[in-house]
């Protein structure tokens, strides 16, 4: 079984594993794995060590599959205080996800206290496991990420929260980033709060913009997601928390269509 989602090939190239399988097609990716190798190398980009992502906007233009990707990153605007960033998967030279971040300097100020909140959910300790819906694949994602549930499962339609952590690194050897923890995770809002009956409907998300408002800790990242959908379109928010507290938000733009 492979050990990692990504192995790392010569000149900015990486091949997805099975582990970045999605549940809609065995031959096509789920979106959190890239959009995590995105978020590396845009973490990677430049020399500065003294910027936080503080947003982050992914385009889902094309499926993704389970082939060797090329990713390339460009500055698209820099300064003292705040910068963008743009990074890109390729296959045959067609730009298949692309993410854009804001990157903002970080500072040690004198705030008010508690404009920071504190833990708010039982922790993933108190969660429990549910099944994933079925997807027909021994390996993917659905099984390269551990799933504690603390309201709400997969096969319950509605509002739901569940922890999320990676059971394998982004890549061999290295230690995932907490950006690359969150945004491996941060995809899944629509499918753990999933509005419709996954047997009859499609519920996909063509885009996913993830807003933190300081550095995720641990491994452990929670999802407080809700789903509305009406007329083919449909929108996933997702509160997102590490065992802190609240880190930040992340929402998605559905397509919504009969299976």
């Amino acid at each position: 079984m492979a050990e990692s989602f990504f192995v790392p090939g010569g000149a900015g190239r990486f091949t997805p594993t099975a582990l970045t399988r999605g549940p809609w097609d065995a031959g096509l990716q789920h979106a959190g794995p890239p959009a995590a190798l995105l978020g590396r190398a845009v973490e990677r980009h430049g020399d500065r060590t003294d910027l936080q992502v503080a947003r982050i906007t992914f385009e889902i233009l094309r499926p993704l599959p389970i082939a060797e990707l090329e990713l390339a990153t460009r500055p698209l605007r820099g300064g003292r205080s705040v910068e963008l960033v743009e990074a890109s998967l390729l296959a045959d030279g067609r730009e298949l996800m692309r993410a854009t971040a804001l990157r903002i300097r970080t500072a040690d100020l004198p705030l008010p206290a508690g404009l920071v909140p504190g833990p708010r959910l039982p922790g993933p300790g108190a969660g429990r496991t549910e099944p994933f819906f079925p997807t027909g694949q021994a390996v993917g994602y659905h099984t390269a990420m551990e799933v504690r549930f603390v309201a709400g499962s997969f096969l319950e339609p509605g509002p739901a929260t569940a922890w999320m952590r990676m059971r394998h690194p982004l890549l061999p050897g290295e230690a995932p980033s907490p950006l690359s923890r969150v945004l491996v995770a941060a995809d899944s809002g629509n499918g753990v709060a999933a509005a419709l009956d996954y047997r009859r409907w499609l519920f996909i998300n063509t885009d996913l913009t993830v807003y933190l408002t300081r550095p995720p800790a641990g491994e452990w990242v929670a999802l407080e997601a809700t789903t509305t959908a009406a007329a083919g379109i449909g929108l996933a928010d997702t509160a997102l928390h590490d065992e802190q507290g609240p880190i930040g938000r992340a929402v998605q733009a559905l397509f919504v269509d009969r299976r």
